[in-house]
């Protein structure tokens, strides 16, 4: 059996990374997700085109939702295309979805997706991280240590 191509965008098979997430929030737990999606959204992953920068994850009645994330539409799938920012379903195992609406519902969580790729195997999957948000003095705290550290880097550089 041949081996099935990763994305476009990049080798490791990353389709979409939310890098603002981690500068909003602290994320205490991550886990791997699958996506109920329809087959010109794979495609349209495949050539490396999604957006999850403003989305987020819910549980309703039972079920874990990815909610405003941007797939865009495959140009070869005409009439039988799919809704760019449409609600797409999450998998996860039973414990996995009480243990997440749990933190949500009683310990103000928030789940965030974090990141969007293609696994060894070639299915989507998402990373999805339980975070807290973080205030302005803790976001300004991780700007002086990301200047720190390139500050540092760049006197070991020189010296």
């Amino acid at each position: 059996m041949a081996k099935r191509s990763q994305s476009k965008g990049r080798s490791d098979g990353l389709v979409a990374e939310n890098r603002r997430a981690r500068f909003d929030y602290a994320v205490e737990d991550t886990l791997e997700a699958g996506m109920m999606l329809v087959g010109s959204e794979v495609k349209s992953l495949r050539n490396g085109k999604a957006n999850i920068a403003e989305s987020y994850a819910t549980v309703e009645e039972g079920e874990l939702w990815l909610i405003n994330s941007d797939i865009p539409t495959y140009a070869g799938a005409n009439r039988f295309n799919h809704e760019p920012r449409r609600k797409r379903k999450l998998l996860v195992s039973k414990r996995e979805k009480l243990r997440l609406s749990q933190a949500v519902e009683r310990a103000g969580r928030t789940i965030v997706p974090l990141k969007l790729y293609f696994n060894e195997r070639g299915i989507a999957k998402l990373l999805i991280g339980l975070a807290v948000g973080k205030k302005h003095h803790d976001k300004r705290e991780t700007q002086q240590k990301r200047d720190w550290q390139r500050q540092k880097a760049r006197i070991m550089k020189e010296a």
